[in-house]
């Protein structure tokens, strides 16, 4: 199929609600449609608030630039980078019955998809080693790390992401496609390569490959960092346990909170259960909708500098009221 043909085309999407919506005798089809995409869409409005609240409060009080701080702000662009790649296209298939997408629209959502994955994964890393720092050479922290050795740090990464997600693209455009049907509810990598006409198997095992390298190189690098935090407070005080173990749970949370689904579909995978199509949608939506909510209000509700700066907003809120 020309290539010209294909970008003047559109993939129809193919909506995939999860088996214990399906099994809701309440609602009809079109309701609990309508029921999942108002909770995606709540979520959403949620997370992207919850995000740019952290990011403004970080960028205009100059006390909280710090390197720590400036880690949670790039956390929190990854976060509306990732919830913003997918869940507009979902909320549009729910909501407003919107089942086509151009196909140049849908390599840019593969792409941003993507990196925003690889980017969240670096983000939580980079944020483990600068507990680490923090908690193993606390008189020094400052001079190791600096705002300008973060923001450059930050960078690199960003870069790497950049050049490692320039593979997919440049092994989807060139393939031929033999459908316009997508089995899937956004644009990612699996779904294109499904439409091609070619044997998908050598190239699952190339992205499989990959994604396995990052994420067990970003999930050793977290936990080298946890034995180090937890190796540091078996020698310190109760006060100091305390303090390094509170700065350690909500990095913990956010770890957990983005690892678990993924770790889920490997288990399953390992022990012989066969995940179906909407089932593994199901759980890369609970990885995308999950981090994006949870990481913005961890920090928030457990970080004192922000939590304060956030009751002096609401105190002059109400005043003015």
């Amino acid at each position: 199929m020309p290539k010209t043909f294909l970008i003047f085309n559109y993939f129809i999407l193919f909506v995939y609600i999860t088996h214990t919506l399906r099994n809701i005798g309440l609602f009809c089809h079109c309701c609990y449609l309508l029921f999942f995409g108002v909770v995606i869409l709540i979520i959403y409005i949620l997370a992207i608030f919850a995000n740019t609240a952290n990011i403004l409060f970080i960028i205009f009080d100059k006390r909280l630039h710090k390197p720590m701080y400036l880690l949670v702000c790039n956390l929190a662009v990854v976060d509306i980078m990732y919830t913003s790649s997918a869940t507009p296209t979902m909320i549009g298939v729910l909501l407003a019955d919107v089942k086509t997408i151009s196909y140049v629209d849908c390599l840019i959502q593969m792409c941003v998809f993507h990196l925003a994955m690889v980017m969240e994964r670096f983000a939580l890393a980079i944020m483990a080693f600068d507990r680490l720092i923090a908690i193993i050479f606390p008189f020094h922290y400052h001079c190791f790390l600096t705002n300008t050795r973060t923001v450059v740090l930050t960078y690199i990464l960003w870069i790497i992401g950049c050049g490692t997600v320039v593979l997919f693209p440049a092994t989807v455009i060139p393939l031929p496609h033999c459908t316009l049907k997508l089995k899937y509810t956004f644009c990612e990598y699996a779904a294109i390569m499904r439409t091609t006409c070619v044997n998908i198997d050598e190239y699952f095992n190339q992205s499989a490959i990959w994604s396995f390298f990052i994420s067990s190189f970003t999930f050793t690098f977290i936990c080298i960092s946890y034995c180090g935090i937890l190796f540091c407070v078996k020698l310190s005080s109760n006060n100091d346990k305390k303090k390094m173990g509170s700065t350690v749970v909500s990095h913990a949370i956010c770890v957990t909170c983005f690892y678990s689904p993924i770790f889920i579909i490997v288990i399953l995978s390992r022990v012989g259960v066969v995940l179906s199509l909407d089932e593994r949608q199901g759980l890369l939506m609970g990885n995308i909708l999950g981090p994006s909510l949870v990481n913005p209000f961890v920090y928030c509700l457990r970080t004192t500098e922000i939590k304060n700066k956030m009751v002096k907003i609401f105190k002059k809120i109400l005043r003015f009221l």
